[in-house]
């Protein structure tokens, strides 16, 4: 495999797609410009592959590896087939094991229907079955008192499973983050320099671990004070939001890394 001038990781939600549309029509253009390069394009998401797969075959990224489920799983060229076991599935029956007490105050994914999963994402009912095709980790709501929680976590985490707080849902997996994976699909390239792009608290750990970040804005959530980096225009960020945003982050940076001239995109 060639090495490619750069690798670009990306958030999907508020990032790469539009906020309310879901849209990522403002970054078509990039994105051509980028295939044209030889640039990957990393998804790394907190969906599911089955919800990721269709959008990188519509944005045309080939098949470049994904980051699904915030970080817990990488999926490769198309959703693999189950023969045993999934994370997964071995989440859920470690849930069963938990004081059913305690378990009964958190309402995971797999403890809804297509309908509430709608109804707690916002999702149409379509899309809220791709999210219910998990297989690394489960995302939920919890319904009990601060004090119980900590004891919910503390219980998973004797059993080996993290627990993340994110802005709506209280995740669960064995590991593993957006940033933590990283390193070992940058070394599939052979190592090239490697950019990151999010929009959100939860994006920070990645856009620190690349080589440049760029933090999109996000007029949804509260300001993220200066990061280190910023000084020195390592980690930059953008005007605009969304896609209009990614494009608007990426064309500044590719012409001030020199790979964005007529020849090179």
């Amino acid at each position: 495999m060639t090495r490619p001038p750069a690798l670009i990781f990306s958030d999907l939600d508020g990032t790469l797609l539009d906020h309310d549309s879901y849209d990522w029509a403002p970054a078509r253009v990039m994105l051509a410009r980028l295939a044209r390069a030889g640039i990957p394009v990393v998804l790394a998401s907190s969906k599911t592959a089955a919800e990721m797969v269709p959008l990188r075959a519509a944005m045309g990224l080939g098949t470049v590896p994904m980051i699904c489920e915030n970080g817990a799983g990488v999926v490769g060229d198309a959703v693999p087939d189950d023969d045993g076991l999934t994370d997964y599935d071995q989440l859920r029956a470690t849930l069963g094991r938990i004081d059913r007490a305690l378990r009964g105050r958190f309402e995971g994914f797999g403890d809804m229907d297509p309908a509430r999963i709608s109804a707690v994402t916002g999702l149409p009912e379509p899309d809220a079955r791709l999210a219910a095709q998990r297989r690394f980790s489960e995302p939920g709501l919890w319904h009990g008192a601060a004090a119980e929680q900590e004891a919910f976590v503390a219980a998973l985490r004797a059993m080996g499973i993290a627990a993340r707080m994110g802005g709506r849902f209280l995740t669960l997996s064995f590991g593993g983050t957006k940033a933590d994976r990283m390193a070992s699909i940058a070394a599939r390239y052979g190592t090239p320099p490697t950019i990151a792009l999010g929009d959100a608290p939860n994006d920070l750990e990645m856009l620190q671990s690349a080589d440049f970040g760029i933090l999109v804005a996000n007029p949804h959530s509260p300001p993220i004070p200066p990061l280190p980096g910023e000084d020195t225009g390592r980690i930059r960020r953008t005007s605009r939001p969304g896609p209009a945003g990614w494009t608007e982050g990426l064309t500044g940076l590719l012409s001030d890394l020199g790979i964005d001239d007529s020849h090179d995109l």
